[in-house]
């Protein structure tokens, strides 16, 4: 029987702007509802959240603790299939862990955890309970993003030699951590963001994509982290150059102080028959620059794309898609192998394709790796120990 994923929710109350994301992405498909959740480590502020979702009362709780324990109480029928983990990245551990223990799916905000040592427990957690988790690597979802990913598989830009991925923002330029800016406060704290700052906020999305497209892994990388704004602990700019596993080359630039900048993810990824290249502010276009013949720009939903790109557009061409239905993308994909696995049965491939906790342990070492050679004389330094 077809059933909406129920779905509980830690994180995301007053002030909160990834937990509203969060919430709108699962309401896209209709395939998940919100029942219940704690939103905030302060009770008032979590029962507000509570009654501006509508809620019932008595299924917005103080803690996660106690929403994990007063959950699994409740029928079979009633109780949440899954936990949406979207705090700040100190609090993503215990409730995924708690959650897994007790039976429940998850899906988290990226990075994974805050110590890479974390992480690994939490992958070893899925591993033994068979659960589902997802981790919220957005740029994954968007159509020309899985195009380019078919391209590359199927060989029609040839051999991949080169991968050029770049992520500056501006929002940092300024020491705004210093006013009232919850978003930035917590960031450029290493108690609450882990062992790095740009590297870990935006950094791991550029690594994760390049891979994702790419399907070659990191396999040694030489780097340099700084922080430009004066006062600052953690880094707010650095580059990376890479070695991969199949024999590609490339760079990696996070910067959250290139000022002017708004979120300019972009990649290019160049083969011995041509060169992909995405934006990430003009998610509907991919451009594909040939060696021997005029550029071709493919477009969502336009012309024989591969099954995955169509499969994961929503609307006819022409009509903007970006972000949210990007990050609606994975929420439908999680919800629908959430429903195979109640159903029993073996979920379409297409609906297998979301970040696992195998690409939240990669995202913590390529974290660690950057931090370690960033610090190192030596530089070159090998991702896997």
């Amino acid at each position: 029987m077809n059933q909406r994923i129920r779905m509980g929710m830690v994180g995301g109350g007053p002030g909160s702007f990834i937990g509203e994301v969060h919430r709108m992405a699962a309401r896209l498909d209709g395939q998940i509802e919100l029942v219940c959740g704690s939103f905030s480590s302060d009770p008032e502020k979590s029962k507000i959240t509570g009654r501006e979702l509508y809620l019932s009362p008595d299924r917005v709780y103080d803690t996660f603790e106690e929403m994990i324990e007063e959950e699994k109480k409740l029928p079979e029928d009633v109780r949440m299939h899954c936990v949406s983990i979207v705090t700040p990245n100190h609090l993503h551990f215990a409730p995924a862990k708690l959650a897994l223990e007790n039976g429940f799916h998850v899906i988290c905000d990226k990075p994974l955890t805050r110590t890479l040592e974390e992480a690994k427990e939490l992958e070893k957690l899925v591993e033994e309970t068979g659960l589902i988790f997802a981790l919220t690597h957005t740029y994954t979802g968007y159509p020309m993003v899985k195009q380019a990913r078919d391209m590359v598989k199927n060989g029609d830009i040839g051999e991949v030699r080169k991968i050029y991925v770049e992520y500056p923002q501006g929002w940092l330029t300024e020491k705004v951590e210093d006013t009232d800016s919850k978003q930035a406060s917590w960031r450029v704290d290493p108690s609450k963001s882990g062992i790095a700052g740009a590297m870990g906020d935006i950094g791991t999305h550029a690594a994760n994509l390049a891979e994702y497209i790419t399907g070659q892994k990191i396999k040694e990388l030489c780097a340099e982290l700084d922080a430009v704004v004066e006062g600052r602990v953690l880094d707010d700019d650095g580059g990376v150059l890479l070695r991969y596993d199949q024999g590609a080359t490339g760079t990696l630039i996070a910067s959250q102080v290139a000022a002017g900048e708004e979120n300019s993810l972009s990649i290019r990824v160049y083969g011995t028959k041509a060169g992909l290249e995405w934006h990430q502010m003009e998610p509907n276009t991919l451009l594909v620059k040939w060696l021997d013949k005029s550029m071709e720009v493919y477009r969502t939903g336009v012309g024989d794309l591969y099954e995955s790109a169509t499969a994961h557009t929503r609307v006819p061409a022409g009509h903007p898609e970006g972000y949210l239905e990007a990050f609606a993308n994975l929420y439908r994909n999680f919800a629908r192998t959430i429903q195979a696995r109640l159903k029993g049965e073996t979920p379409d491939p297409q609906y297998l394709d979301f970040p696992t906790v195998q690409d939240g342990v990669r995202g913590m070492q390529f974290l660690y790796k950057v931090v370690e050679s960033g610090k190192s004389d030596q530089k070159w330094i090998p991702f896997d120990d």
